[in-house]
C-alpha cells in the first residue's frame, strides 16, 4: 500500500503549484468569510442585524473593508526601525500560512490524472512544524513592538509575547498524549490512527487543554489582553495601517483556522466522516472527495466556537490568566501525562481490567478537580489576616460593604453667615464717612 509521504513524493511541480497556490487562496477567502460571519453572529446574539449592505447577506462586507484598508494612508512614525517596522507584518503573517501545509485535508485522490493526497507535504515531524510556525510568529509580535518607537506598542507586544508563550507550552503538552495513543508525530498518521475511533473520546483532558491553549494563544476573547483598548490602545500594532495592518488582521484569523483544523486533525479523526455516516456503504463516504466536507464541517465547528466565546464571555484579568496558564494547564497537562503513560503500561502488561482503569482515572481526576477549585492560596489568607481586604489572587480590592462618606459641611460666605446671626456689618463706604479728611 502506497503511504502519504510516497504519493506526495511523486508529485509533479504543476500540481505542487497548484496546491500552494489552493492554500493561499482558501486561507485568504476563509478570512474573509470568518469575519463576515463573526459579526453577523455576534449581531444575531446581540439582537441587531449586522452587516447587510454590501452584497447578498452583506457577503461582500469583508471585501469592501480590505479594499478600504489597502487604499488607506500608509504612515510610519518618525521613530520607527524603518526595516524591521516593515518586516515585522510579514514575520507574523508567513509562518502561519506556512503552518497549514501539513494539515492532511483529505485521502488520496486524482487531480487531472495525477494521484495524490490532499495535503502539500508530509513529514515524520508535521507536529513540530507546526509549533515551530507558531514560535516564529511570536517574533514578528515583539519586533512590531519594539520598532513602532513607541511605549504602547511595546507594552503590548510585551504582554502578547507572554501570552503567546505561555499557552503554547500548553499546548505542547497536550499534543502528547495523542503521539503516544498514535504512535507518531506525523499529521496523516495520527488521521489514520483515528479511523476506529475519534481521540476526543479517549484523551477528553487533553482535548479540554487544546481548546482553551487554542484560545489563548491566537489572542481572543476573553484572552485578548494585549488588544485590550481600555488599556494599552490597540496593542504591538498601534502604530500600523494600511496593509501593514491588514497582514497582522490577516495573521491573526489564519492562525484561528489552523488551529481549528489541527483539533480536528489530532481529536476529531481529521477528515474522516463522523460515526453515523461513517457505517453507510461500508465507509464510501470516507473516500474521494467526501472527506473534503468534514474536513470543513469541523473546521467551521471550532471557528464557531471563537466568535460564540467572544460574544458570551468578558475579558479576564492578566493575573488570572497568567495563574490559568501556568498554575493549571501546565499542571495539569504533566499530570495527565502521567496517568496516561500509568494506564498504557498497565493495559500493556494486562495486570489490571479495563474497568478498573477506568474506576482509578475517575477517581484521579475527582481528586484533581478538589485539590484545585476548594484548596486555598495560602497566600491570600496570610494577608487577609492583616487586616487588607484581598481578591483571590492576592490583589488588593475595594471592601465589599464600602460606604459612601457623608460629604463635608458647606462653606457658607461670611455675610450669609452675619445675616443669619443678625449682626450687622458695617459697609466701606460709612467707614470712609467717618474717618477724618486728610487721613488714608
Amino acid at each position: 500500500m502506497t503511504t502519504t509521504a510516497e504519493l506526495l513524493a511523486d508529485d509533479p511541480l504543476w500540481l505542487i503549484l497548484l496546491k500552494v497556490v489552493g492554500i493561499f487562496a482558501f486561507l485568504v477567502l476563509m478570512t474573509l468569510f470568518s469575519i463576515w460571519a463573526e459579526r453577523r453572529v455576534l449581531g444575531r446574539m446581540q439582537h441587531r442585524p449586522g452587516p447587510n449592505r454590501a452584497g447578498p447577506f452583506g457577503l461582500l462586507q469583508s471585501l469592501a473593508d480590505g479594499l478600504k484598508l489597502a487604499f488607506k494612508e500608509d504612515i510610519r512614525p518618525v521613530l520607527a526601525d524603518k526595516w524591521v517596522y516593515f518586516l515585522a507584518p510579514v514575520i507574523a503573517a508567513a509562518p502561519a500560512m506556512v503552518s497549514f501545509s501539513v494539515i492532511p485535508v483529505g485521502p488520496e485522490v486524482t487531480i487531472f490524472g495525477e494521484r495524490t493526497a490532499l495535503q502539500l507535504v508530509e513529514l515524520p515531524v508535521g507536529l513540530l512544524v507546526v509549533l515551530a510556525c507558531a514560535s516564529i510568529g511570536v517574533y514578528g509580535i515583539v519586533l512590531a513592538g519594539w520598532s513602532s518607537g513607541s511605549p504602547y506598542p511595546l507594552l503590548g507586544s510585551l504582554r502578547s509575547a507572554a501570552q503567546v508563550i505561555s499557552y503554547e507550552i500548553a499546548m505542547g503538552l497536550s499534543f502528547v498524549a495523542v503521539i503516544m495513543y498514535a504512535g507518531t508525530l506525523s499529521t496523516a498518521g495520527i488521521v489514520d490512527a483515528q479511523e476506529n475511533g475519534w481521540f476526543v473520546f479517549l484523551l477528553p483532558l487533553s482535548f479540554l487543554v487544546y481548546l482553551v491553549s487554542m484560545v489563548g494563544e491566537t489572542n481572543r476573547a476573553p484572552f485578548d489582553l494585549p488588544e485590550a483598548e481600555s488599556e494599552l490602545v490597540g496593542g504591538f500594532h498601534t502604530e500600523y495601517s494600511s496593509l501593514k495592518f491588514a497582514l497582522f488582521f490577516l495573521a491573526e484569523y489564519i492562525n484561528m483556522v489552523n488551529v481549528s483544523a489541527l483539533a480536528t486533525t489530532l481529536f476529531l479523526g481529521g477528515w474522516h466522516a463522523p460515526w453515523p455516516l461513517s457505517l453507510i456503504g461500508d465507509g464510501v463516504l470516507n473516500t474521494g472527495w467526501w472527506p473534503v466536507l468534514w474536513f470543513f464541517g469541523k473546521t467551521l465547528a471550532f471557528l464557531f466556537f471563537f466568535v460564540w466565546l467572544r460574544g458570551s464571555l468578558p475579558r479576564l484579568r492578566y493575573d488570572q490568566f497568567m495563574n490559568l496558564g501556568w498554575k493549571v494547564l501546565v499542571p495539569l497537562s504533566l499530570l495527565w501525562i502521567l496517568v496516561v503513560t500509568v494506564i498504557r503500561a498497565l493495559r500493556t502488561s494486562e495486570a489490571v481490567t479495563t474497568t478498573q482503569l477506568l474506576i482509578g482515572v475517575a477517581v484521579l481526576i475527582g481528586v484533581l478537580l478538589l485539590a484545585t477549585f476548594l484548596i486555598p492560596e495560602r497566600g491570600g489568607s496570610e494577608k487577609k489576616e492583616e487586616g487588607a481586604p484581598l481578591s483571590g489572587s492576592g490583589y488588593p480590592v475595594p471592601p465589599l460593604d464600602l460606604q459612601v462618606p457623608e460629604p463635608p459641611p458647606r462653606r457658607t460666605p461670611a455675610r450669609t453667615a452675619a445675616a443669619r446671626q443678625d449682626v450687622e456689618i458695617p459697609r466701606q463706604g460709612a467707614q470712609d464717612e467717618e474717618a477724618p479728611h486728610g487721613t488714608v
